[in-house]
């Protein structure tokens, strides 16, 4: 099948959508939940959130289906839904957009990497090379949780998904100018809480040396080697547990870390990917620890609790 008779299938089927053929919708929406998931995941930084955030934006477009223009912009169309979707959400929560380490947004959940990869792009699809390229480790999502809602909203549709001042002014509801206003204030605060390079900021395939880190970090727990787990450790260290307001800074603080999880019983951990970082899991559905590795040392630990452990297709025993 050449392309002009794909072009014309999918036609037929948004066509076919529209005029209220519910498999037809279903498999026309189903086909974009990914990337729309992961694109609700940056404007709400919740796993879970955002997967209530895409449900929604699917029941808005089979209810308000009928106000689909038609033509190739079905896709477009559902970002739209769902952005507004999420500007609804955050308008409806009582967060906060300070915040000076994971600990001050026990909303933020990770995403894993092998869902990432059901997202990532096509030749009709460039936008998701951005799920590649950058903008997905926690602390990316951390600093656009700094954003008031509409900003987040203007920086993701301009600088993540590439869409033009006309579009992005359509799907905030308001005009060209003030979209714009909204993304140059976005791009100035974000500045503030990013690194000084912005190469920084991409996403690659662990390096070899980042690999034997991990290797080392997992091998030190496993056998409660404090002094070698400690060794690996950037000076300034920080752990934090979302959801709880726990946070601990420097060598010292993580130390008594070690004789606790010693007391809890022997440990197991396995390697997974986690917003395009280095991770481990411990297979008794305990916790997800995801590591930021700067400068050839562990520079941060955020640790999750068990329950998002499913989402990485891990069972909740060995």
């Amino acid at each position: 099948m050449d392309r002009s008779e794909r072009l014309l299938n999918a036609d037929q089927t948004v066509s076919a959508a529209i005029a209220g053929d519910e498999p037809a919708f279903a498999a026309l929406t189903e086909r974009h939940r990914r990337e729309l998931h992961v694109h609700c995941y940056r404007m709400l930084a919740s796993f879970d959130e955002a997967e209530d955030a895409v449900q929604e934006t699917f029941l808005k477009a089979w209810r308000g289906r009928e106000g689909f223009e038609g033509g190739s912009q079905f896709r477009a169309w559902l970002y739209r839904i769902a952005t507004n979707v999420c500007l609804d959400m955050l308008r409806r929560s009582s967060r906060g957009t300070a915040g000076n380490s994971f600990a001050d947004l026990p909303w933020l959940q990770p995403y894993p990497d092998l869902l990432l990869d059901q997202a990532a792009p096509s030749e009709e699809q460039p936008e998701t090379v951005a799920i590649e390229r950058e903008t997905i480790s926690l602390a990316f999502l951390a600093a656009l949780q700094v954003l008031p809602p509409r900003q987040r909203a203007a920086l993701i549709a301009r600088d993540l998904l590439g869409w033009p001042a006309v579009e992005t002014a359509s799907a905030l509801g308001t005009s060209v100018a003030a979209a714009n206003s909204a993304l140059q204030r976005a791009r100035a605060r974000m500045q503030a809480h990013l690194p000084p390079k912005r190469a920084e900021w991409s996403a690659r395939e662990p390096s070899a040396e980042e690999r034997e880190l991990l290797e080392q970090f997992i091998a030190a727990h496993e056998r409660f080697d404090a002094e070698a787990a400690l060794a690996i450790a950037a000076q300034d260290i920080r752990v934090t547990m979302p959801p709880l307001p726990y946070c601990f800074d420097g060598l010292q603080a993580i130390r008594p870390m070690m004789a606790d999880a010693a007391a809890m019983g022997e440990w197991r951990l396995i390697p997974v990917g986690a917003n395009r970082m280095p991770g481990d899991s411990e297979f008794r559905a305990f916790k997800l620890d995801v590591l930021r590795i700067e400068g050839g040392a562990i520079a941060e630990i955020t640790t999750f609790g068990a329950g998002i452990l499913a989402a990485f297709g891990l069972k909740p025993t060995l």
